[in-house]
């Protein structure tokens, strides 16, 4: 079994991307999510997370996610040590979610900082999806209601699209005009033969 990392820049289609290989029969574990999940539910990963930043990180045994993202953001070395935590959690669950997975060619786990965490380096393969930045920054207002500002600044987080290009084995192109359903079968029909 194949086990590919699927990114892009924030507005860039990720989870349309992953919609169409949902619906093409191969799982997709979502690792923002379960990142949210194991730092609400594993108990290990809750008492580091309370070790590092206090009772107030958790409000009636739920993860305060507005305290910790006021604590992290804009504090790089909080960031990391929040990072340092989450990112093995999350490392060890794609692999043994992934282990279960036995019966398909091929899975996909999608990660907004793929790159950055260096997960990529423990996949068989990367896809980026890529749009032009404008174009990012119109779905991201559209989708979540916030001005250009905003938009930009939650893009200063992540590798810049040239950076990715470099690290990645096959790109998707969500521009508006290229057609997706093509390019997402190529991919495919790739991993199914194992061309990928």
């Amino acid at each position: 079994m194949i086990r590919v990392g699927l990114t892009g820049g924030i507005g860039s289609g990720k989870s349309l991307i992953c919609t169409i290989i949902e619906k093409l029969g191969l799982p997709v574990y979502y690792a923002d999510d379960e990142a949210r999940r194991l730092m609400s539910k594993d108990p290990v990963l809750k008492n580091r997370i309370v070790d590092l930043f206090g009772e107030n990180a958790y409000r009636g045994g739920d993860l305060d996610r507005k305290y910790l993202a006021e604590l992290v953001f804009g504090d790089e070395e909080k960031l990391a040590a929040l990072n340092a935590l989450v990112h093995p959690s999350v490392r060890e669950d794609f692999k043994s979610w992934a282990g279960k997975q036995n019966e398909f060619p091929y899975v996909v786990e999608e990660a907004a900082i793929l790159f950055e965490s260096g997960a990529h380096r423990e996949l068989d393969s990367t896809v980026l999806v890529s749009a032009p930045i404008e174009v990012r920054i119109s779905r991201v207002m559209e989708r979540d209601g916030i001005d250009r500002e905003s938009v930009l600044k939650r893009m200063s987080h992540q590798l810049r699209e040239e950076e990715q290009l470099k690290l990645a084995d096959y790109v998707i192109v969500n521009d508006g005009q290229q057609m997706l359903l093509p390019q997402v079968i190529e991919l495919h029909n790739s991993l199914i033969k194992g061309n990928i």
